[in-house]
C-alpha cells in the first residue's frame, strides 16, 4: 500500500466526491470542505486492504477499480460477499461501535481510494445529518440485496443465478456497444463461483451455454458481450433484481 498524494482539489474534481451517492445532496463549498478531510491511499491488485478481524478506523470510498470482501468458509473456500467498484464504501461498522470486521476486503486489481477517520467523519455527520441518511439507504439497499441472494440459492437454480449475476454486472460495469453491452467483469471464472458458492467448472458450463444459444460472447477473460438481454433475463428466471 502506498499514500497518493492526490490533493483534495483535484479528488474533488476528478474522482471520489462526484461518484459518492452519500454526497449528491452537498453544495460545491460543502464538498470542497469534505475534500480537504480525506486521505488517499493506492492498492495494488491481490493486496489486503483489511482483513476479517481487524477493527477498521475509517470510512474508505473506492476512487478508481474494485475490491471484493470475502469471508474464508470452515472448509477452507473463500466465499465473496460483495464486490466494491468505484463510488462503492465500507468499513462503515467500526464507525458506529468498536466492531470487528465481518470479511476481508482485497484489490482486485489496482485501487485507490478516499477514506475518512472515525473522528472526522462524526464531525461530518453531525454538520452533514443528510450523510447519515444517504448511509442508511445504501445499506439498507446491500442488505435487501443480500437477502434475495439468499432467498435465491433456495428457490432459483444455478443457471438462473448465474444469468442473474451476469445481469447484475451488465448494469453496474455494462457499456452500451452497437452489437449489445459489454461487460467488463470485476471478478473473474473463479471469482464469480466464489460469490455463487458453486465450482468453476459450473460457471464455465453455464457461459459456454450461453455462447452457444447466443445471449453472450465471450471477450477473453476480462469481459462477456451481452447479445440478448431479454433472452439472459428469462434465462434468469425473471427480470434481474438479484
Amino acid at each position: 500500500m502506498e499514500k497518493c498524494d492526490v490533493c483534495g482539489a483535484q479528488c474533488l474534481h476528478k474522482l471520489c466526491m462526484h461518484k459518492v451517492p452519500i454526497f449528491s445532496s452537498l453544495s460545491q463549498d460543502d464538498l470542497t470542505h469534505i475534500a480537504s478531510i480525506i486521505r488517499h491511499k493506492k492498492y495494488q491488485k491481490g493486496e489486503t486492504l483489511f482483513s476479517e478481524g481487524n477493527r477498521p478506523d475509517a470510512l474508505v470510498i473506492v476512487n478508481e477499480g474494485s475490491v471484493k470482501a470475502f469471508k474464508i468458509t470452515s472448509d477452507g473456500r473463500e466465499q465473496i460477499l460483495y464486490v466494491f467498484s468505484e463510488g462503492d464504501f465500507f468499513g462503515e461498522r467500526n464507525l458506529f461501535g468498536r466492531q470487528v470486521s465481518a470479511y476481508t476486503v482485497e484489490a482486485l486489481e489496482p485501487v485507490k481510494t478516499c477514506s475518512f477517520t472515525k473522528e472526522s467523519f462524526h464531525e461530518l455527520l453531525h454538520a452533514y445529518p443528510e450523510i447519515a441518511i444517504k448511509i442508511i439507504e445504501e445499506l439498507e439497499e446491500r442488505i435487501s440485496r443480500m437477502e434475495s441472494a439468499l432467498q435465491s440459492m433456495g428457490v432459483r437454480s444455478i443457471d438462473n443465478r448465474i444469468s442473474a449475476l451476469l445481469l447484475d454486472f451488465a448494469e453496474k460495469y455494462g457499456t452500451s456497444v452497437p452489437d449489445g453491452t459489454l461487460i467488463h467483469l470485476p471478478l473473474s471464472r473463479e471469482g464469480m463461483a466464489n460469490y455463487l458458492g458453486v465450482a468453476r467448472e459450473t460457471v464455465s458450463r453455464k457461459l459456454g451455454l450461453l455462447e452457444n444459444e447466443g445471449i453472450i460472447r465471450s471477450n477473453g477473460n476480462k469481459s462477456i458481450l451481452l447479445l440478448d438481454r431479454s433472452m439472459l433475463e428469462a434465462s434468469a428466471g425473471k427480470s434481474a433484481d438479484f
